[in-house]
């Protein structure tokens, strides 16, 4: 399948089903990293439980083609600056305001990156379908919900975020084609990209981040568990639809996180967000029907 089919025949809805089920363990696995009080060792348990799962899929997995491990270089470097820029966005702003922010900057620029990049150039139809989801998105953080303008780190971090988000989404989506092994590709990258975080947090906190993890080291490794499963499937879909498409509907995974907020961390759900699911599900149907 080359990239002119991708871009122009519909989505098979498997692909949909892969994609959405991936936003869900997405949600999960951030509201995991939030919920836990110390940042870093939260990124430390995720990171770590990516690296534990990673290790045996490495050796049982077909390994990727030689072509596509220039692409996994990259791909894990851009991982590690997501680890760390994830990790400054929850320490200086709250989930329902950074984690939106990071997730809705993502979609556009990957269609930008797919059209020039791969040439998928979308149709009206997946455009407005992009547009609807970011829009959507946009809605949860700017009306409703607004950042205490004392808090621009918190601004910058997710911004950065989403664009390293964007950045390794098109890295991956051409990667994963090239390695003619999707399983072996998402283990190496894991290893390679989540093992780096760990292993320095350790170094640098010693003792007092064994502290730290040691209440909470069941459900954190949960959290990483998630992330890959989530990613895992991401791929799979890159493998089979559209960059732009795929990305947009995986940031379907906010409205997931508002339910959680909602539920777990008691925050409101009032009539922006309620909108902004709406714009997020018809942008899903466009794309799907487009």
């Amino acid at each position: 399948m080359n990239a002119a089919n991708l871009s122009t025949s519909g989505i098979p809805v498997e692909v949909v089903l892969a994609a959405l089920v991936a936003a869900l363990l997405h949600a999960g696995w951030n509201a995991i990293a939030h919920w836990i009080p110390d940042k870093t060792a939260s990124l430390t348990l995720v990171t770590l439980g990516c690296t534990l799962c990673a290790i045996p899929l490495v050796c049982l997995a077909i390994g990727p083609d030689p072509r596509s491990w220039p692409y996994l270089a990259a791909s894990a470097a851009l991982h590690i600056a997501y680890n760390c820029l994830l990790m400054l966005s929850y320490r200086f702003g709250d989930l329902s305001q950074t984690y939106p922010l990071a997730r809705g900057t993502s979609p556009l620029v990957v269609t930008l990156l797919a059209a020039l990049v791969l040439g998928e150039i979308p149709s009206a139809g997946q455009l407005a379908g992009v547009l609807l989801i970011s829009i959507g998105l946009a809605c949860l953080v700017f009306w409703g919900h607004r950042i205490h303008p004392s808090r621009p780190a918190a601004i910058g971090a997710a911004f950065a975020t989403g664009l390293v988000i964007a950045a390794y989404t098109t890295v991956d989506g051409i990667g994963v084609r090239l390695a003619h092994s999707t399983l072996g590709y998402i283990a190496w990258l894991m290893l390679l990209g989540q093992a780096a975080l760990p292993i320095a947090a350790f170094a640098v906190r010693g003792r007092a981040l064994v502290t730290a993890v040691r209440p909470v080291w069941r459900i954190g490794l949960t959290g990483g568990v998630l992330s890959v499963l989530a990613y895992g499937l991401i791929l799979w879909a890159q493998t089979r639809g559209a960059l732009a498409d795929i990305a947009a509907m995986r940031e379907s995974s906010i409205i997931v996180g508002a339910v959680l907020g909602a539920v777990l961390f008691k925050e409101g759900f009032g009539m922006p967000r309620i909108l902004a699911t709406c714009a997020v599900t018809a942008g899903i149907a466009v794309i799907y029907l487009a």
